[in-house]
């Protein structure tokens, strides 16, 4: 297995759009330039979302609009339908991210759909992305536990994974939604997935709501995925899970990696002040242990 893991930058979406506070349209483009600067190669920069839902993205175009593209680094946006995809070219995205559930009842809380007309809905932004030259990324949501179902069965996990990967995806992100994930269960669903899809198409992405996020990565790495998502200063969470507190902050995640002797091209120092940046923007400390002790010393 290759000794580097890439990880995926979602803060500037996943972080900002279940924050509080809103993020002045300038301070997005300052954020999404400011990780491009850290060396991360992929960064999520927004979602081409209804504002009515999710008002912290209204102003998708014009973060597209203002952000400096690195060479080497790619901005994937998040889109839940054609029209979110059509607007998300309209501004230039070169990639972008489709995303369901596991668990049906999630689905119907969420988009008020079921996971197969979610999926449904996937499948015209899927061709005509491959028409377009443009690269699709999967989540797939609750693959460790639902808010309102409880246990989600792994058979399920392994079938949505499945279908978004035979329809185009070229990685599948599979997100802890609530942070009830422990190591061993996260390592079991994911070498459950990597029987039906293959591991290098695989990537993680934990919350943090009950402490176990760094280890069930550790978990994962250990099982061979090469992939996590995290959030700089640990921002967001789930606006549609109760309790559920922020992402795994990207800061824990590159100091736990590097001392596992693992590669991710990320100067630690620039992303931990980018992370307490961030977080006096939200008028709040950083959710980054590694942050707040790097501030210390």
């Amino acid at each position: 297995m290759s000794d580097f893991v890439r990880i995926v930058e979602v803060a500037p979406r996943d972080g900002l759009q279940n924050e509080a506070r809103q993020v002045a349209t300038v301070d997005k483009i300052a954020l999404v330039d400011r990780l491009s600067a850290t060396g991360l190669r992929s960064i999520e920069a927004t979602a081409f979302v209804s504002p009515k839902w999710v008002p912290q993205m209204a102003d998708a175009a014009e973060v597209m609009a203002g952000i400096i593209r690195r060479p080497g680094v790619a901005y994937p946006v998040l889109v839940p339908n054609l029209q979110g995809y059509e607007r998300a070219r309209a501004a230039g995205a070169e990639e972008v991210a489709v995303f369901t559930a596991a668990s049906e009842a999630f689905n119907r809380k969420n988009i008020n759909a079921s996971i197969d007309e979610s999926i449904e809905r996937f499948v015209p932004v899927l061709e005509r992305a491959r028409a377009d030259g443009v690269r699709v990324r999967g989540y797939v949501s609750t693959v460790l536990g639902c808010p309102y179902q409880g246990q989600v069965p792994l058979a399920d996990v392994v079938r949505v994974a499945r279908r978004l990967y035979e329809l185009g995806c070229y990685e599948i992100s599979l997100g802890d939604t609530i942070g009830v994930g422990t190591p061993r269960k996260a390592r079991e669903m994911l070498l459950a997935v990597a029987a039906a899809v293959p591991m290098p198409a695989l990537a993680v992405h934990f919350h943090d709501t009950w402490g176990q996020a760094l280890a069930n990565v550790a978990a994962c790495i250990e099982a061979g995925v090469r992939v996590a998502d995290a959030a700089v200063a640990g921002t967001g969470g789930c606006p549609y899970a109760r309790g559920a507190s922020g992402n795994l902050a990207t800061e824990d995640l590159v100091y736990m990696l590097h001392g596992m002797g693992l590669a991710t091209g990320v100067d630690l120092e620039a992303l931990a002040g980018t992370g307490r940046w961030l977080a006096a923007l939200l008028g709040r400390p950083t959710g980054s242990k590694v942050g707040r002790a790097l501030a210390r010393a």
